[in-house]
């Protein structure tokens, strides 16, 4: 055996683990951890704001593929630290685990809690500037790979132009204070370096709802895109805007803010005539995608004033009684919380533990909407015979789920006619295929690996959900069908321990079609199975546009432009065979394309920003026809990548 001894045990000393393992820091090296960069320093500028010392962010995207941030907060302190002899800029820039958040004497309420961020944006940039603006002096200074070059130096805001590194970094704002940071992503970390506009722009747009006293102002100098960000009307604005698609039941979104027991509770709600329940939740500016004690106690608190509201007045008729879901069908809500000492479950801070936030949520929750149903007994008997009428639908649904089973034990193989199955049982290998059409159906049962692979072909366009209640679409048949191959049931029912396949994979045609079957096929997923997609399961694939022979050598392209580029390098003669859909490939290009493990290309489908997924969900799927239209005249000439 290799020896081994104390001498090979290493220090990653600075700035070092990062780049060892930068994935531990930011999640991931792809698009996603790219962005978080940004993400950790605007967070910065929002603990500013929240500590009542900023009210303006910028972020500029450099045709030079760099990224400046500036805020007009106080500023990272530039004297020399009394105990470790350096400037706090640099200390704050350079040192794992450093900074003012530890004590809450300067920053009460922060979202940032491990002392990492910033630092974790210099040691992940190839070349990194930073600017403090106290008065009429700028003190900046420069970092290559987070290690600083040349040290702290200081020159007044009027001779700013005699530097040259300063050329580079563009002011915009006119206070005389603020912290400014212009980083370039490091190629050597990051699979991609491209930042994605419209992603941080949606980002932003959350923020900005969250905190009203913020402007963000957000540019693009690579496209000239450029937007302001301002909801003076915060959570209420929020609220209007994720339910943008439906028709509301009352017109002014109910809202409430007050402190208890030094949590800050402030949420704002309306009821809609859709049947999705909308519930977007924050801490201290976090989305908190998997709720927690927060989200916990806002719904106790919410369901119990609406059953005791009915009972007292004797308003539920035809049912027995109202569950928690019959009161939340047809909600739009944002819920925002500011805990001093915030417990998340895991490394993401995705989900709250702290369990005196319950109890706090509730009460405060209780306590206002039974006051505000007393003085607007009009809005509480709509929002009651919402919920009565979303009970009587629960009631027709549950019966038609009874006889999906009944019908489904019947069967044979309780599985649908349609579907071919795979031999294999295991979760971890197998995958579904659903396919459109029966055409390109059958050439995917010819193609695929019968031992992993399973197909069902769908015929035509299924049922949009977004429109439907549960009972019409537990009883489309298509729906039961894709529900009964799946395994693991919908929504509260969901048992993700009897998923059958690991993988569900979407196979459209790559035309207009083929996109609106798609996201049909999303909107049922995301509203009836998000735990399938925040769990990884659901993807879709990106079949071919086009197939180039020159001889034996064969290329699949999938743009136009790669397409241009390909054919150019094959040279004349080679031949350019246009796919119009699935059902055009034989089965052999079908398994090399779109169905071979090894060659073809997947996207799975997440959920990044999932207000910016919920309002898109009701604008193009929803009611209202205004709302589509304005989103069709404004993305109609551009390409839109949209990560849900």
């Amino acid at each position: 055996m290799e020896e081994y001894n104390s001498s090979q045990i290493q220090i990653l000393e600075g700035l070092k683990a990062v780049r060892k393992v930068p994935g531990m820091y930011i999640g991931s090296t792809d698009e996603r951890g790219l962005h978080h960069l940004i993400y950790e320093v605007v967070d910065n500028s929002i603990d500013e704001s929240m500590a009542g010392f900023c009210s303006n962010i910028s972020i500029i995207f450099g045709s030079d593929g760099s990224v400046t941030v500036e805020d007009d907060g106080r500023g990272i302190p530039v004297d020399i630290h009394p105990k470790y002899g350096r400037p706090g800029l640099e200390i704050v820039l350079t040192e794992l685990h450093s900074g003012a958040k530890f004590d809450k004497k300067v920053y009460r309420i922060t979202g940032g809690l491990h002392g990492v961020g910033v630092h974790v944006v210099n040691a992940l940039s190839s070349r990194l500037i930073a600017v403090v603006k106290k008065g009429d002096t700028l003190y900046y200074e420069v970092f290559n790979r987070g290690v600083p070059d040349g040290g702290l130096k200081s020159v007044g805001f009027a001779e700013r132009n005699t530097v040259d590194l300063l050329r580079d970094v563009e002011i915009r704002l006119e206070p005389t204070h603020g912290f400014i940071v212009k980083f370039y992503p490091d190629p050597e970390i990051f699979e991609v370096t491209d930042f994605s506009y419209d992603t941080v722009l949606e980002r932003m747009r959350d923020l900005a709802f969250l905190n009203p006293q913020v402007t963000i102002h957000v540019t693009d100098r690579r496209t000239g895109k450029d937007s302001v960000l301002h909801f003076e009307g915060g959570l209420v604005e929020f609220v209007r805007y994720l339910g943008e698609g439906f028709n509301v039941i009352h017109r002014d979104p109910i809202y409430h803010r007050s402190e208890s027991d030094g949590t800050v509770v402030e949420f704002a709600l309306q009821y809609n005539t859709g049947t999705a329940e909308i519930l977007q939740s924050f801490v201290n500016n976090i989305n908190t995608l998997e709720g927690g004690t927060h989200v916990a106690g806002f719904r106790a608190g919410l369901s119990r004033v609406i059953q005791d509201y009915a009972r007292s007045r004797s308003l539920i008729k035809g049912v027995e009684s109202l569950t928690g879901d019959d009161v939340r069908e047809g909600l739009v809500a944002v819920l925002h919380v500011k805990v001093f000492e915030p417990q998340f479950e895991g490394q993401t801070k995705t989900k709250l533990g702290n369990s005196e936030v319950k109890g706090t949520v509730q009460s405060v929750t209780e306590r206002f909407l039974k006051d505000y149903f007393e003085a607007f007994p009009n809005v509480a008997e709509e929002i009651v015979k919402r919920a009565v009428a979303a009970a009587q639908a629960r009631e027709a649904s549950r019966k038609a789920r009874e006889l999906v089973r009944r019908k489904s034990a019947l069967s044979d193989g309780n599985l649908p006619g349609k579907l071919a199955d795979c031999s294999s049982d295991d979760p971890s290998r197998t995958e579904l295929y659903i396919v459109e059409g029966d055409s390109a159906g059958g050439s995917a049962k010819q193609a695929r690996d019968r031992e992993f692979q399973a197909v069902l072909p769908l015929r035509g366009k299924i049922l949009n959900v977004e429109k439907a209640n549960d009972l019409k679409t537990i009883s489309n048949q298509v729906i039961r069908d894709l529900i009964t191959a799946i395994g693991a049931g919908v929504k509260d029912d969901i048992d993700l321990a009897k998923l059958r396949y690991g993988k569900i994979i979407i196979m459209t045609d790559a035309d207009v079609d083929g996109a609106h079957i798609r996201t049909l096929l999303l909107t049922f997923f995301y509203r009836y199975a998000k735990d399938l997609i925040t769990n990884g399961n659901v993807y879709f694939v990106q079949p071919p546009l086009y197939r180039i022979q020159k001889g034996s050598e064969v290329r699949y392209v999938y743009t136009e432009k790669e397409k241009d580029r390909v054919a150019a390098e094959m040279g004349k003669n080679c031949v350019i065979q246009r796919f119009k859909g699935l059902g055009e490939m034989n089965p052999q290009q079908l398994w090399e394309t779109t169905m071979n493990p090894a060659t073809r290309k997947l996207v799975q489908v997440t959920i990044e920003d999932a207000a910016y997924a919920d309002h898109l969900f009701s604008i193009l799927m929803g009611e209202k026809v205004e709302p589509r239209r304005r989103f069709i005249e404004e993305y109609a000439r551009t390409v839109v990548n949209i990560d849900l």
